[in-house]
């Protein structure tokens, strides 16, 4: 499946290992959720000059997440490395160290074996090699990790994608119970209105236009319609959204906070039981799918 067609979790590791030229090249990546792209790259400073190679090819495929790539390599050719000594520097730290012997007097040890381990008298340095030739060894291990990464990622978007598709169909579900009540919320209130009416004013007859006009009051302040049609285009685009795939958790977090706000509002403005418990199961599922999102790149 291709990056850019299906979603992806910010939450992943990729490993890869490559081995040339008496050389073993070891790439790990892992991630966790962040809003950005937040990449941190550890690697020997003989291979710093390679960074921005490095940090280009992972921008290519990774676009959000705290990503943590780790990258080692091991050498098993004595070519790769330079003994150096320090003549100058010896020689000072013998002739300091035949001052001490005169100030303390006979001294029967070693003086070279002694001088020899003062630090950057004796150094080991790696050879020089041009940054193309360590690439080319250094590329296979970090493009096996990326890919590894990625697939990581992929496989958990999609287990991601799938339980929000059916939290939607819940929701779906729950705007199809508020939608069914919605209009009989109107028919009670008129009915409960002509009872109290004929309570209190016993063998009086009502006006039924004046009972007409109070049921069209509320009717208007409790019409949740375009809550509902809102509702429902925004659960459309939710499942748009996650077939089309690619960079999809800003999106998404946007539209969860717009289904947010229309469920509140219709709790706000249905004075009914069984609309106020559809939407208090609604909350939930949303805020479920609202949570989810926060895993996706």
């Amino acid at each position: 499946m291709s990056a850019g067609t299906n979603v992806r979790s910010m939450t992943g590791y990729g490993r890869g290992e490559y081995i040339a030229e008496k050389r073993k090249f070891t790439v790990e990546m892992k991630s966790v959720n962040y809003r950005y792209l937040d990449l941190s790259i550890k690697l020997p400073r003989s291979l710093s000059g390679l960074e921005d190679r490095i940090k280009k090819t992972i921008m290519q495929k990774v676009f959000r997440g705290k990503t943590d790539v780790y990258i080692t390599f091991e050498s098993f050719s004595a070519d790769d490395v330079e003994v150096r000594l320090n003549e100058e520097l010896a020689k000072a730290y013998a002739e300091k160290v035949r001052d001490i012997q005169e100030i303390l007097g006979q001294w029967e040890g070693n003086m070279v074996e002694l001088v020899a381990r003062f630090p950057d008298v004796i150094t080991v340095e790696k050879t020089h090699e041009e940054d193309d030739v360590i690439w080319a060894a250094l590329q296979p291990a970090l493009e096996t990790a990326l890919e590894n990464f990625v697939s990581m990622r992929s496989l958990e978007g999609e287990n991601l994608k799938n339980d929000m598709l059916k939290k939607a169909d819940r929701i779906t579900a729950l705007v199809e119970e508020v939608k069914t009540f919605s209009p009989m919320v109107v028919k009670e209130y008129q009915e409960k209105l002509q009872n109290r009416l004929k309570e209190l004013m016993g063998s009086v007859d009502i006006d039924p236009q004046r009972i007409a006009a109070e049921v069209a009051i509320l009717a208007d302040k409790g019409c949740i319609d375009e809550e509902i049609i809102r509702l429902e285009s925004h659960l459309k685009q939710l499942r748009d959204i996650l077939e089309k795939g690619g960079q999809v958790g800003r999106k998404l977090d946007f539209l969860v906070q717009e289904m947010n706000r229309e469920t509140n509002t219709i709790a706000s403005k249905a004075n009914d039981i069984r609309i106020a418990k559809a939407t208090i199961e609604l909350k939930s599922e949303i805020e479920k799918i609202r949570e989810q999102i926060q895993n996706l790149e």
